[in-house]
């Protein structure tokens, strides 16, 4: 095994923690040797278990924010279906389709800057919907969040709250300008403090360079993040974004790897844009990753709940309740 691969891998095995000057020095070395030992840290950290979890697209389109990436944005024009909220029957559908296929956590997810206090009563109530019907765990993606609203969907049942940083704290002023990183990270804190476990990542592919990547897994891992998604970027025409070229296989499975090395004990969850891979987004799951998104995402299509379920218990792992398995540690922000 190349010599700093294998000096990695003893490292994360003994408790150890690598730096960035380690984590760029890996970009050099044998790609299927770091897959490998990506795969043998989730293995000790994380067994077999999979972590399962869908999201529900609640309001749709018309977001003032500028996102570049985003089709949701109402300052690009996608021609997306857009709504104000998601009518209660169909989302009840969704959940308990989900549940049907072994799905046991979900989120609604809506479009915009934040949530009015209005809005954020009308989700809780259909969570409480979502309960009464089903045995799911709940998440929530509404945008930059505050105490009031963040404690009625508490009491709803919301137990995990995603806000994706996107990209690097040095890169994300290329993504957006209308709000900051530094008010991503307040939200999370807001969130923590509630007592809502939290999930957050990025998305790959909007031009950063790896070592804008691995600047943002070593800020996921100072922020203790243990549920972190990794979307592709899909280009989508009518965004500043739709021109970028597609990522290659090997670009994807080594971020996967050092997202893995740098945050050993997280789920490493593949989220919105692996579908571009084709057959061989399944190769995400023996680099590292250990967790996905499945279903349909916002504004793009994903692979069935019955494709990726066969496919992953082919691969040997196991689902489990989300509850049981995926949640964040006690470390205030």
């Amino acid at each position: 095994m190349d010599t700093i691969v294998q000096q990695v891998q003893e490292t994360i095995l003994a408790g150890g923690r690598i730096d960035k000057q380690t984590a760029l020095t890996l970009l050099h070395a044998d790609r299927a040797e770091l897959y490998q030992t990506a795969d043998t840290i989730r293995r000790h950290f994380r067994g077999n278990r999979f972590a399962l979890c869908s999201i529900i697209n609640a309001k749709s389109g018309n977001c003032t924010e500028n996102c570049r990436f985003c089709a949701q944005s109402a300052r690009h024009h996608t021609g997306i279906t857009t709504y104000t909220r998601i009518a209660d029957a169909d989302a009840l559908t969704m959940t308990a389709h989900n549940e049907e296929h072994g799905v046991h956590r979900i989120s609604l997810v809506t479009s915009g800057r934040n949530l009015s206090l209005e809005t954020a009563t009308e989700l809780a109530r259909l969570y409480g919907q979502m309960a009464s019907a089903t045995t799911m765990s709940f998440c929530a993606s509404t945008g930059l969040l505050d105490e009031e609203a963040c404690q009625l969907l508490r009491e709803a049942g919301v137990s995990r709250y995603h806000c994706n940083l996107e990209a690097s704290r040095k890169f994300f002023p290329e993504v957006c300008t209308t709000h900051t990183w530094e008010e991503k990270v307040e939200t999370l804190s807001v969130a923590r403090r509630m007592g809502m476990s939290l999930c957050s990542g990025g998305i790959i592919g909007m031009g950063e360079t790896m070592e804008d990547r691995l600047d943002l897994a070593f800020e996921l891992r100072e922020l203790e993040i243990t549920s972190i998604p990794i979307n592709i970027l899909t280009p989508i025409e009518g965004t500043p974004l739709a021109q970028l070229p597609p990522l290659s296989k090997e670009e994807v499975l080594t971020t996967v790897a050092l997202f893995r090395l740098i945050n050993p004990d997280a789920v490493i969850r593949m989220a919105g844009g692996r579908q571009q891979l084709g057959d061989d987004q399944y190769q995400c799951f023996a680099a590292g990753a250990n967790g996905a998104i499945v279903g349909d995402y916002l504004t793009t299509t994903g692979s069935t709940v019955a494709e990726d379920l066969q496919r992953l218990a082919a691969m040997g792992f196991t689902f489990i309740r989300g509850e049981d398995y995926d949640v964040s540690g006690p470390a205030q922000l």
